[in-house]
């Protein structure tokens, strides 16, 4: 989206850090160079490249795509994309969530998502398991984290 939709527009809103907001009747834009959880929002960029993380981008939300947020209630679930070995959350408001995926409140997503991530991307935990295909040990347990309420510790010692 090029930043000149909002160049002849006055910010409704700028934040401390630089973000600004354009308010209208369909939605909001947010100018901005750097993208993720601000105050009561998460913002989350479609196609969004590494490589260009601090470069200033324009974002748009219609108002009905606005999600609830808080910090208490069990609001986010987890996908994980085995092949791009990551794992991202989503709202329990998305169209395409399945109701199978357990949902959990904001601190709870946050530490599921760091343990799944160092399943997928780190090695030295798999030593301690005498399976040869490390991809298929990965695979069971960060859909573990995904679909169950078990703790990393005792996903870990049913599969001993």
């Amino acid at each position: 989206m090029d930043a000149k939709i909002v160049e002849h527009l006055i910010p409704n809103h700028k934040s401390e850090s630089g973000s600004q907001y354009f308010y209208t009747d369909k939605g909001m834009y947010r100018l901005s160079n750097h993208w993720g959880r601000l105050a009561n929002s998460k913002w989350r960029l479609v196609a969004f490249e590494t490589e260009s993380i601090s470069k200033t981008k324009l974002g748009f939300a219609k108002w009905e795509d606005f999600y609830p947020d808080n910090d208490f209630e069990n609001l986010y679930y987890l996908e994980a994309n085995f092949e791009k070995q990551t794992v991202t959350y989503q709202h329990k408001n998305n169209p395409n969530f399945d109701k199978k995926s357990v949902l959990r409140n904001s601190l709870e997503t946050a530490k599921k998502i760091k343990q799944a991530r160092n399943i997928l991307t780190l090695t030295n935990w798999a030593k301690h398991f005498n399976n040869n295909d490390i991809n298929e040990l990965r695979k069971n347990i960060v859909n573990e984290l995904i679909f169950s309420n078990k703790t990393l510790e005792d996903i870990k010692r049913n599969l001993s």
